[in-house]
């Protein structure tokens, strides 16, 4: 009499028979964890099972193998098979077409995704006019020759950038000072300790100190040194 379907000999027997392969005490203990069966409570089943002619096992050295019955399968024979193989690449060709259809239907669904709603339309056409709008007055400022910086807040950037431009100046002289020193005291290739340090100049970064200077230059008026 086969055991109940919700013990612990019934669940294993129909795991094992699931399964339909050699397997030993911790596979079918690890893959019946969700049954909450221990491991002890596993081999007692599978030794139950096989005990009673339910499974069939086979020992090596101390560990046994456990499998399902074959003559509870019922093994086709060579038309049966031949059949299958037939069926079997029918449904084959079916699988890769509805694939193909999944494939064709995802693509539309993007393509459809990637257009704009009516709404969406109309939200980006109100953001745009009123960017065109406010471009127009600017323009329409400019034209009339109003200004739109007043001279105080223009001197006020002009300084600022008057004062950065020394701090800048300075600190390259300071720099440029105490890095003749450290070379002049070492032996090692100026370029190398620079690389070695991770130093970079200006020039290495792509700015000059004089292109900036030149901006606050009146005309005339000699370039001072960098």
């Amino acid at each position: 009499m086969a055991p109940k379907s919700d013990t612990a000999e019934g669940i294993v027997l129909n795991f094992v028979n699931e399964q339909n392969r050699p397997l030993n005490s911790q596979v079918v203990s690890d893959f019946l964890q969700k049954f909450n069966l221990k491991k002890s409570a596993v081999q007692k089943a599978l030794d139950s099972l096989a005990d009673g002619g339910k499974i069939t096992f086979k020992e090596y050295g101390k560990q046994k193998i456990y499998l399902a019955r074959q003559d509870q399968f019922q093994i086709p024979n060579t038309e049966e098979l031949n059949q299958m193989k037939e069926e079997n690449g029918k449904l084959q060709e079916m699988l890769e077409e509805q694939k193909k259809a999944n494939s064709q239907l995802e693509g539309e669904i993007k393509s459809l995704q990637s257009n704009l709603t009516l709404d969406e339309i109309y939200s980006n056409d109100a953001k745009l006019r009123k960017q065109v709008e406010e471009m127009e007055e600017r323009l329409s400022k400019l034209r009339e020759g109003v200004t739109l910086v007043s001279p105080e807040e223009r001197k006020v950037v002009e300084k600022n950038f008057s004062d950065a431009v020394s701090h800048w100046r300075k600190r390259k002289r300071m720099f440029k000072d105490v890095w003749d020193a450290i070379n002049e005291n070492s032996s090692k290739n100026p370029n190398e300790f620079k690389e070695e340090l991770g130093v970079e100049y200006d020039e290495d970064i792509g700015v000059s100190l004089q292109a900036y200077a030149t901006l606050i230059m009146p005309h005339g008026t000699k370039r001072p040194r960098g």
